[in-house]
C-alpha cells in the first residue's frame, strides 16, 4: 500500500467499498441533492453555511418542507453569519411542519452588522436515510448557478455511497445535538451501510479543539509523499510556512506542482493575499495560473493518480485555524482522473498563467517587510479570535407564537 492510502490517524479511518461521483457546480449539484431529498423516507440532516432566500433556497425550502410533511425528520444547522436572517414567511412554514432548524452563533447584530465574524460553521453537509450523503464547497444560493451571471461560482461537491456515510450521520448526529467547537465526535458509526463501490475514502472534520489542524495535516502529509503531479485548485490560498515550505519541496524534488486560484474574485483581498506568495512559489518551480471567467469557489486538489479531497476547507488562515469545516479524502484512481480532466480543462480554456515576469521585482526593503506582512495576515484571525466574546453556540428556533429561541 503506497503512503497516499494509510490513515492520517487513528481518530480518521479510511472506509473501503464506497462510490463517490463528482458534481461541478450547481447545476449538477443542486438536482442530486433535491433528488435525494425527494426519496427521503426517514431522516434528512443538513448544514450549510448560506442558505438564501433566492431561486435555490426557496426550492429547497419547498422539498424540506414536503419531506417534513411526509413524515421525514428534517434537521438543519446553519450559521449566523452565513445566513444571516430568514423572513417570516420563510421561516413559519418550516417550523409549523417540524423541522427543526438550528443557527450556529447566533448573535444579535449592531446596526446591521455581526461585529463577531470568526469561528464560523462553514461546512456544507447533507445526509439522506443514513444512505447517501453530500459533502463539498457549495451553498444553497443561486450564485452556483450560471445563469447567475458574472458573478457565478465554479465549485465542487461529491455524492457519496458505502460505509463512508455512516461517518458522515454520526458526525453531523453529533453536530446537531450539541453547540460547540469541539463536539466530542468520534467515528463510531451507529449505523451499517452496505458496500456501494471501490473506492476507500476518509471523511476529515476541522474543529477547535481535538481536531484543529486535521484537514491541514491531512493536506501535508499528501504533499510530501507525492512522486509525479499535484494540484491544488483553492479558492482562498493563504498557507501558513510549513505549507508552503512542503509544495516548495516537492516541486524541488521533481513533482510537477500546479496551482490554481482565483482571478475574479469575489473578495478582493483573496487575490492580493495570494499574489504576495506567487514569487515565492514560481523561484520553486511551481506552476500558478489564475482563473479568470468568474469567481473560482472550489477547495480541491489530487496528488499523482491515487489520492484527492473536496470540501470545504480552503487554504487560508480562517479555514485552517478558525472554522468549522470538513473535507472528503478520496483514494479511487478513476475519480482522481475525473478531478484532474475537469481541472486541466479549466486550465486550458479559463486560467490565465502567471509568469516570474510578471511579478513585480521586489523593492529592496520587501526581503525585509514581506515576512512581517505575511505573518500578520496570517496570524490576524486567530489574534482576533482571542478578544473576549461567549463562545459560539446554537440556537433552536421556534415558531413565533412559542418562546425561544432555546440553547442547545
Amino acid at each position: 500500500m503506497s503512503a497516499l492510502g494509510r490513515p492520517a490517524s487513528a481518530a480518521a479511518p479510511w472506509r473501503a467499498g464506497n462510490s463517490a461521483r463528482l458534481l461541478e457546480n450547481g447545476e449538477a449539484y443542486f438536482p442530486a441533492a433535491f433528488a435525494a431529498i425527494d426519496a427521503a423516507a426517514r431522516e434528512i440532516l443538513l448544514e450549510t453555511f448560506i442558505w438564501f432566500e433566492d431561486e435555490v433556497g426557496w426550492e429547497l425550502h419547498r422539498r424540506l418542507l414536503e419531506a417534513a410533511q411526509r413524515g421525514v425528520r428534517v434537521e438543519v444547522l446553519v450559521d449566523g453569519y452565513g445566513s444571516p436572517g430568514f423572513t417570516p414567511q420563510f421561516l413559519q412554514p418550516l417550523l409549523e411542519a417540524g423541522v427543526r432548524l438550528r443557527v450556529f452563533d447566533h448573535r444579535p447584530r449592531r446596526f446591521g452588522v455581526r461585529l463577531h465574524v470568526f469561528r464560523r460553521m462553514h461546512r456544507k453537509l447533507l445526509v439522506v436515510d443514513g444512505r447517501r450523503a453530500f459533502i463539498g464547497g457549495i451553498n444553497y444560493a443561486a450564485d452556483h448557478l450560471a445563469h447567475y451571471g458574472p458573478g457565478a461560482k465554479q465549485d465542487y461537491a461529491v455524492e457519496l455511497e458505502g460505509p463512508i456515510v455512516a461517518d458522515v450521520h454520526s458526525f453531523v448526529e453529533c453536530a446537531l445535538a450539541t453547540h460547540g467547537i469541539g463536539h466530542p465526535w468520534r467515528p463510531q458509526p451507529k449505523i451499517e451501510v452496505p458496500q456501494a463501490g471501490d473506492a476507500r475514502i476518509m471523511f476529515l472534520p476541522r474543529d477547535n479543539d481535538h481536531r484543529s489542524t486535521s484537514i491541514e495535516h491531512e493536506y501535508r502529509r499528501a504533499i510530501r509523499a507525492a512522486r509525479r503531479e499535484l494540484m491544488l485548485a483553492n479558492a482562498y490560498f493563504f498557507p501558513g510556512y510549513g505549507f508552503l515550505r512542503d509544495l516548495r519541496q516537492a516541486a524541488r524534488r521533481g513533482v510537477r506542482v500546479t496551482l490554481i486560484v482565483q482571478g475574479e474574485p469575489d473578495t478582493p483581498i483573496a487575490l492580493t493575499a495570494a499574489r504576495v506568495l506567487y514569487a515565492h512559489l514560481l523561484d520553486a518551480g511551481i506552476s500558478v495560473h489564475e482563473y479568470c471567467e468568474r469567481p473560482f469557489h472550489g477547495k480541491v486538489a489530487y496528488v499523482d493518480d491515487e489520492w484527492c479531497t473536496v470540501g470545504s476547507s480552503n487554504l487560508d488562515p480562517l479555514s485552517l485555524s478558525l472554522n468549522l469545516e470538513a473535507n472528503i479524502f478520496i483514494h479511487d484512481r478513476a475519480f482522481v482522473d475525473d478531478l484532474r480532466t475537469r481541472l486541466q480543462a479549466l486550465i486550458r480554456q479559463h486560467c490565465r498563467a502567471v509568469d516570474r515576469a510578471s511579478v513585480p521585482r521586489q523593492r529592496f526593503w520587501q526581503p525585509l517587510t514581506r515576512p512581517l506582512l505575511f505573518h500578520c495576515l496570517r496570524r490576524f484571525p486567530d489574534w482576533a479570535s482571542r478578544l473576549p466574546a461567549p463562545p459560539p453556540r446554537t440556537a433552536l428556533m421556534h415558531p413565533p407564537e412559542a418562546p425561544g429561541p432555546e440553547k442547545s
